[in-house]
């Protein structure tokens, strides 16, 4: 649409039908004559401003202003501008030759300070040709972005129908907004952008922490945001809990005309993504079904697959990794993982096990794994190096590592150092009272150390000697205080199997809960 017919004060002075006349230039705001006009309204109301919105051009004769008052009292020209000013009126025509010869210079003078631009309007025109200038050229900017709409949207949903028909929309939709504009997946890369590395990296890097934000609270919705000077619009895609991803476009407000296409192209993008769920349902079945004849130690089948699918599996040892998250969080991961299984042929496999998503990686390459647990806040667990024909053993440890370890990705061989009753829970603590209750009661009925000598015993290896020295009693005390314990527990204390029993319940009950 050509400038001089759009709805501007700009464009209506220079329509040369109207013969309208800007008194003064210098002084305006930047852009004063190229703000959009939403209507022009003439009025002689000293005070119009309850009746006016904003975005208008005010048309007046000056019959408000009494002859002389222009001399004498300059304070009522101020007020009236300020408060038109006030309002949001963009300009102020004066109708000369019909109350007055030519403009009053306090009115001029009061324009001036406000900024607000001020025109003459000859007799020979009438108002209401100045307000239907404006319409028209409303009504031909309204036809011009609806048409443009049609246009953009025809342009893609052919571009829709292209082999890679996500990447072709979201170039065409860059070249109709005249925008860069960005589809991020459901982990919050970046998969499609055009013009393709426009963003400078830092602008990148927020807007990719701002769409991973937006992914994690898992809700449908729009946003504006501003990062670096560039004004972003953010809308996602998918349902509300199952997103699939958000485009992002490096524009500000939209008018209705845009974001009826940038709807369009989000309910294609949308069904688009919606299709490929399938797809990937069925690939995560077939990767855990692979997974599953790993765990049977033999990998013929897995590498045969693989290999012709993904590419060869991760040259052994390799280390086998599981997740904590749950289903919703592993549909964001296994996307992620499918990106890096691309970039890194025979350097990643994965699988959904029984509790999480299982990952087999060659032994010390676990840079995948710590990205995961960064990125989604996961806990993940790392077996020893193992072979192929011990998959379902390093698994085994991954799950331990997991579950026992502490850190965001704990490591089996550290997790194994603790030492086997370690893995004791409240379940061990309750069994352990049960058994040392008989003890616990004696001892606090008749006030013996039956439970602390039966402690020490144990720890000093059963040397009645060394016993004693420590609970500071002769040895023989301690034979007839262990004779009780075996009175009053009923156990026979030469056994290997009972003091083993005994020391881990001695073992579980100083566990901290």
């Amino acid at each position: 649409m050509d400038a001089a017919d759009s709805p501007t004060l700009r464009a209506l002075l220079s329509r040369r039908d109207l013969g309208l006349t800007l008194a003064d230039e210098h002084g305006l705001e930047p852009g004063a004559l190229d703000r959009p006009i939403r209507w022009v309204h003439s009025t002689d109301l000293a005070d119009p401003t309850p009746f006016l919105s904003e975005g208008l051009v005010l048309l007046t004769t000056g019959t408000q202003f009494p002859p002389g008052i222009e001399g004498d009292e300059p304070e009522t020209y101020r007020a009236y501008v300020h408060r038109l000013a006030s309002r949001g009126v963009l300009g102020l025509g004066f109708g000369t030759e019909v109350a007055r010869t030519g403009m009053p210079p306090a009115l001029a003078a009061a324009c001036r300070e406000e900024r607000m631009p001020l025109f003459e309007v000859p007799y020979r025109t009438p108002f209401i040709a100045v307000a239907r200038a404006n319409a028209e050229a409303i009504a031909a900017e309204t036809y011009a972005r609806r048409s443009w709409a049609l246009a953009a949207q025809r342009a893609i949903a052919l571009a829709a129908l292209r082999p890679d028909g996500l990447g072709a929309t979201v170039a065409e939709l860059a070249r109709q907004l005249d925008a860069w504009v960005g589809m991020f997946d459901a982990a919050g890369e970046l998969s499609r952008e055009h013009p393709v590395g426009a963003l400078e990296p830092d602008t990148a890097d927020a807007l990719q922490r701002e769409v991973t934000g937006v992914l994690h609270r898992g809700a449908r919705a729009g946003s504006s945001l501003r990062l670096g000077g560039t004004p972003f619009t953010l809308q996602t895609l998918g349902r509300g809990g199952h997103l699939r991803g958000v485009i992002a476009i490096a524009a500000g407000d939209l008018d209705q005309e845009g974001r009826g296409v940038v709807t369009a192209v989000i309910a294609m993008a949308g069904l688009a993504l919606e299709q490929q769920q399938g797809l990937s349902r069925a690939r995560g079945a077939l990767r855990s079904g692979l997974l599953q004849t790993l765990l049977t130690g033999d990998p013929g089948l897995a590498r045969r697959i693989s290999r012709d699918l993904w590419g060869p599996l991760p040259a052994a040892p390799v280390t086998v990794a599981v997740t904590d998250a749950a289903a919703a969080r592993a549909d964001a991961i296994a996307e992620l993982l499918e990106l890096r299984v691309e970039e890194n042929r025979g350097g990643l496999f994965f699988g959904r096990g029984d509790d999480g998503l299982v990952l087999v990686v060659p032994a010390g390459e676990i840079g995948v794994v710590r990205e995961l647990a960064e990125r989604f806040d996961v806990h993940i667990g790392l077996s020893d190096p193992a072979g192929y024909d011990d998959i379902a053993g390093a698994l085994g440890q991954a799950r331990v590592a997991r579950d026992r370890g502490s850190e965001p990705v704990s490591a089996f061989a550290e997790v194994s150092r603790i030492g086997v009753l370690s893995a004791l829970g409240a379940d061990a603590r309750t069994l352990a009272r049960a058994d040392l209750a008989p003890l616990l009661d004696h001892d606090g009925a008749n006030g013996t150390r039956l439970l602390e000598t039966l402690r020490v015993w144990l720890d000093q290896d059963c040397s009645h000697e060394a016993s004693a020295q420590s609970l500071g009693v002769h040895r023989h005390t301690v034979r007839t205080r262990l004779a009780l314990v075996e009175r009053v527990l009923g156990r026979d204390l030469s056994s290997f199997a009972t003091r083993a029993e005994l020391w881990a319940a001695l073992r579980a009950l100083d566990a901290p809960a």
